[in-house]
Order: structure tokens, then C-alpha cells, then sequence
């Protein structure tokens, strides 16, 4: 099996099938309405579900009652992708003028490979310089605790179930608590990953698994699936945290740029708690909003605004655009 059909075809099966089944098993929630919500790379996971219980709601005994979906800071277009994370470095003053030039002129960004030995100097150069910082979050501060001093580890695992952080705030060490926290004997065998005793390395990301798969064969762009759902009514809604580096605003304004859709609700910014929490467009199917301030993982950042907003997904309403609430 290849690793395109093992990333989409047979992810989106077996979370469907899953589905499917729990719905069989609690037949009560089968007529309740459906929402799917994620971010990041699960910006290309959630549609290509929402497109396939689209697909297979026309069998009557399959129905499930998906009416949106949601989603942050997410991967959707590459070439869109790849040219507002350079844009978006340079803009934001974190390469110079001669890195952003050599990238804009060597680049093909709609090319997987994206072309020559210019082109890759060039993103050496970006990607060293947002090694000096958070990539997903411009303007915090990085976590400078060592998972592999072993007092620290034992610092970070106590402080797991804290978090370190207040409503609101944001925590840079957070995957260093998790990582203490899951390469515990006692975590470890409470969760039958291991015996406790002959521990297994837990990690945030799993390279090994990442670079066995080759994800440059990942399907290009989500747009067509975009436009489907649109088609069929389901509503979309995408937002920004506008200090990620990663899956910056900006590649995502580009991307959702070439759907084309009408304007029904002009740019505006919208409020929590009497502030400005971002701003946000609605077109004909889809609402496009920022989080200010915010980076890549939104509701670590700002978790009561997040709360306000998904509230306002469900109940299909849009974010508040008045100082007074």
C-alpha cells in the first residue's frame, strides 16, 4: 500500500468506519447534528473525512448529520502554503531582503520539489533562522528546560497536571512536560504502553514514522474538497493564529483566495470581552477569521476567546463584532 493511500484514503476510512460504528452501538446520537473540527496538518485530514461521509451519506443507513466543519492555523494548498510561509518570514522581519529575494526568484513553490540549490540555501537560511525561536509562536519566549537532564524531567513531570500556565497565557515547555510526563515507568504501564520497567521513548512527533512516509506524495491541495462540501451546504469556517510561523495567515488567505467565493460580510474585526480578539470575513459557505496574538495551536493561546468563537460556530451565528459583549 502506498503511503498517499495509507495518509488519506485509508485515514479517512478508518476514522469513518469508526464512525460508523459508534453510531450503530448509540443509535440515540444518530440524529443529532455532526461538527468536525482541527488544525495544522488536520487541515487536510478533516475534509477528506467531511468529504467522504459527504459521499456516503447518499445510503439512507449510513447517514451521519455532518453540517460543518472547522478549522485552525491548517494545511490546505502547498504551493500556497509554501509561499506565504516565506512571505510571511519576511514580512515579519525574520529573514532579510537577499533570503527573501533568492527564495521569491529560485523557487517554484507549485513544484514538489520546488527546484534548485538556490532555492534550498534559501529555506537553510529561513529555517536556521527561526531555529533561534518559535516558529509556531513569533513573539513568546522558547522553553529552555532540558528533557534529557533527568532532575528536569522529574521538575517537568510534576508540573504536567499544572501546565505552568494561566488562562490566557502560554506555555513553551508544555511538549517538555508531556514528554517527561509519558516516558514515565508508572504512566507507561497504567497505559499498557509498557511494563513499567523496559520503558519505550515517547516522543511529541514520531520522525521515524515521518520519514518512512513519503509525505511529499500527500494530495496537494484540499480546495476541491472546499468547494464540494460548499456546493452541498455544509458550512466552513477557517481561522488564523497571526504569529504562526508555521501555517502562517497568510498561506492561508492565499489558498482560500482561489476559491473565489462572494464577499457577504466584509472584513471586520470581532470581540471578546470589549477587545478586539481578530478579524474576520464571511463569503457564500465559508468564514474566514484571525486570532491576534495567537500562534500556531490557537486555544493554548487564547482559550476563553477560542471558546467564544466555537460557540459561535455551533450555533451559526457570527463572532461577535460589537465592543460590548
Amino acid at each position: 500500500m502506498s503511503s498517499t493511500n495509507y495518509c488519506f484514503e485509508t485515514t479517512a476510512n478508518d476514522a469513518y468506519n469508526f464512525l460508523h460504528n459508534w453510531f450503530l452501538k448509540f443509535p440515540s446520537y444518530r440524529t443529532r447534528t455532526f461538527y468536525m473540527a482541527g488544525e495544522s496538518y488536520a487541515g487536510k485530514y478533516v475534509p477528506e473525512l467531511a468529504e467522504l461521509i459527504y459521499d456516503r451519506n447518499n445510503d439512507p443507513s449510513l447517514h451521519i448529520n455532518l453540517k460543518g466543519i472547522l478549522l485552525g492555523n491548517p494545511e490546505t494548498s502547498d504551493p500556497e502554503d509554501r509561499l506565504g510561509r516565506v512571505d510571511y518570514a519576511w514580512s515579519h522581519a525574520v529573514i532579510s531582503d537577499e533570503t527573501y529575494k533568492k527564495l521569491r526568484t529560485s523557487c517554484d513553490f507549485n513544484s514538489r520539489s520546488e527546484g534548485n540549490k538556490d532555492c534550498y540555501d534559501g529555506y537553510d537560511e529561513m529555517y536556521k533562522q527561526y531555529d533561534e525561536i518559535d516558529i509556531y509562536s513569533l513573539y513568546t519566549s522558547v522553553c529552555f528546560a532540558s528533557s534529557n537532564d533527568q532532575t528536569s524531567q522529574t521538575e517537568m513531570s510534576r508540573s504536567f497536571g499544572k501546565m505552568r500556565r494561566m488562562m490566557g497565557g502560554y506555555d513553551p515547555c508544555l511538549d517538555h512536560y508531556a514528554r517527561a510526563f509519558y516516558n514515565r515507568g508508572d504512566v507507561q504501564k497504567a497505559l499498557h504502553a509498557s511494563d513499567g520497567h523496559n520503558l519505550k521513548n515517547w516522543s511529541i512527533c514520531n520522525f521515524h514514522i515521518y520519514d518512512s512516509w513519503n509525505w511529499n506524495k500527500s494530495k496537494a491541495s484540499v480546495i476541491p474538497i472546499y468547494r464540494k462540501l460548499i456546493s452541498g451546504g455544509l458550512r466552513i469556517w477557517v481561522y488564523s493564529g497571526d504569529t504562526d510561523g508555521r501555517v502562517p495567515v497568510l498561506s492561508t488567505r492565499y489558498s482560500l483566495r482561489i476559491l473565489g467565493l462572494s464577499i457577504t460580510k466584509t472584513w471586520r474585526p470581532w470581540y471578546h470581552e470589549k477587545e478586539v480578539s481578530g478579524w474576520y470575513e464571511e463569503y457564500e459557505g465559508l468564514t474566514f477569521a484571525t486570532f491576534r496574538g495567537a500562534g500556531h495551536s490557537v486555544p493554548c493561546f487564547k482559550p476563553s476567546n477560542s471558546l467564544a468563537f466555537f460557540s459561535s460556530f455551533l450555533l451559526g451565528e457570527s463572532p461577535s463584532s460589537t465592543g460590548s459583549t
